[in-house]
């Protein structure tokens, strides 16, 4: 039988109840939740363009917590109140993870397929694309461009991704393509 903290700190005079004195039996035995994963993986914190660098504790393909990186050269393993909320934002039952749609002068959600959304999408930009299209200007010069779709890109996408995003717009003759890192 373990004695409540509050007469261990009595016997012992201890009157700030700092280390063994304010354990309990209970406290004694409590270990991080990361201690039980099956494996560590690196990430960046989606929220801002400083890129603080985070640890991803995984055990059975579940995330169990998201810390700061201590090996960040950014962040030293240091996250804001945003970066810190992270496993929040991941694992939180209030996180919408069907496709919401709103018709039109609707004023109720309905779920659709992920499938007919992107189509949606497709269609949509196809159809701005083809309506807007300049394929050269009152000279004759060439211009094979719209101005009815632009793309203004996160922060948090790496090099690739930024990439890969300006080759898609620019294929679809989208001129104005920014990056929320340069505004």
């Amino acid at each position: 039988m373990s004695i409540w903290p509050v007469v261990k700190q009595i016997q012992k005079s201890d009157v700030n109840a700092f280390g063994k004195n304010a354990f309990s039996s209970r406290t004694e035995g409590l270990q991080p939740r990361t201690r039980q994963a099956d494996k560590v993986v690196g990430s960046i914190c989606p929220y801002c363009a400083v890129g603080c660098g985070q640890l991803v504790y995984v055990k059975e393909g579940k995330i169990l917590d998201i810390e700061g990186d201590p090996a960040s050269p950014i962040s030293a393993g240091c996250l804001c109140p945003k970066g810190a909320a992270t496993f929040q934002l991941v694992t939180g039952s209030h996180r919408v993870k069907k496709v919401l749609y709103r018709r039109p002068h609707g004023k109720a959600w309905e779920e659709i397929p992920l499938d007919q959304a992107i189509e949606m999408v497709a269609q949509r930009v196809k159809k701005a694309r083809d309506e807007n299209w300049q394929d050269a200007d009152k000279e004759g010069n060439a211009l094979r461009r719209t101005m009815a779709i632009a793309h203004l890109g996160g922060a948090t996408l790496d090099n690739e991704e930024n990439y890969l995003i300006k080759k898609l717009f620019t294929g679809l003759g989208v001129v104005q393509v920014e990056n929320q890192a340069r505004i």
